[in-house]
């Protein structure tokens, strides 16, 4: 177990004094200062005060495989459920790893040294604060079919999230969460395999529950949280347990049948539709209005009489 993640097990219970909190852990006061410096730096906010000590200015609720695991449904659809305390990122560890021979690995991790979104970007990823979690599993009928993968987990998560009372969450093409215009997750599917072979794909979801205020500062675009939408605190793991339940059968579904059983469920889901967007391709940039996907998952854009279908491959998108 991380020295840090000790530290926080501690700090959760309540007030504690450097003294105490160092004979806790089995640490000394210098090196449980450093700790206590990490955590800070990681998007916690811990308070120090005299004959206090130090306090948590706002509860922490540490990710657990096994109440993750109790609260689900589809549990028996899992091969494995980690949670990391500290990653590069979920899907790169996964993707180091076998994906499994039967059902779906899940791997969630406390906190993001290396995140990425879509192309690389950089992901913030503060410390117990929002989800990062991915999945690996393999599918049939070869790599061609696995274009509109990141569809289905938008839709599957944006379902989930509605279920569970965030009113208002939706897909924007090809692979974003939105809330009130405003980003509240990304999905970044990556993954290999045999043309028309067996393919293994390793999606990774990123979702702003509790963004930290000096990690959002860092945010070079309108951003949400789940904390911003609800009344509650939501929990981490009854989400994490909610979204796996939606998105596990929706794999499969996929698997079986393609994207044509989403088709509907992602336009009653689609930010972009009907409004004008600007596509930024090699070509330069050209205007249009979205008009929804096509059965391959390509975006239709509308421009003068005719359509434009554009793929995730080569442009990116941004509303007008």
């Amino acid at each position: 177990m991380s020295g840090e993640r000790d530290l926080l097990v501690r700090l959760a219970e309540g007030p504690v004094s450097g003294d105490a909190l160092a004979r806790a852990v089995g640490q000394t006061r210098a090196a449980v200062w450093k700790r206590i410096e990490t955590l800070r730096e990681g998007g916690v906010r811990i308070d120090a005060q005299p004959g206090r000590g130090y306090a948590l200015t706002a509860p922490v609720e540490l990710l657990e495989s096994e109440r993750i695991l109790a609260r689900m449904r589809q549990a028996g659809s899992v091969s494995a459920l980690e949670v990391a305390w500290s990653l590069d990122s979920t899907n790169s560890e996964l993707l180091r790893r076998k994906a499994p021979a039967q059902g779906t690995a899940v791997l969630l991790a406390e906190q993001q040294t290396g995140g990425r979104g879509r192309r690389g970007r950089h992901w913030a990823s503060p410390i117990a604060a929002n989800l990062y979690l991915s999945v690996s599993r393999q599918f049939s009928g070869g790599l061609a079919r696995l274009g509109g993968l990141s569809l289905v987990v938008g839709v599957a998560v944006a379902e989930a999230l509605r279920q569970a009372g965030y009113d208002g969450v939706g897909v924007k093409w090809p692979n974003d969460l939105l809330a009130g215009g405003a980003k509240l997750g990304g999905i970044l599917v990556e993954g290999g395999g045999e043309h028309a072979g067996p393919a293994r794909a390793v999606i990774g979801i990123g979702l702003n529950v509790r963004m930290p205020a000096d990690f959002a500062a860092t945010i070079d675009q309108a951003w949400t949280d789940l904390a911003r939408l609800g009344v509650d605190a939501p929990s981490r793991n009854v989400l994490a347990a909610c979204l796996l339940d939606a998105l596990l059968p929706a794999l499969d579904l996929f698997d079986d049948e393609g994207l044509s059983p989403f088709l509907a469920r992602y336009a009653a889901l689609d930010v972009l539709a009907g409004r004008a967007v600007t596509v930024h391709g090699a070509q330069g940039d050209e205007h249009g209005i979205a008009d929804g996907i096509g059965e391959d998952g390509a975006l239709r854009v509308r421009m003068g009489q005719a359509v434009r279908r554009v793929h995730a491959g080569d442009v990116s998108v941004r509303a007008s």
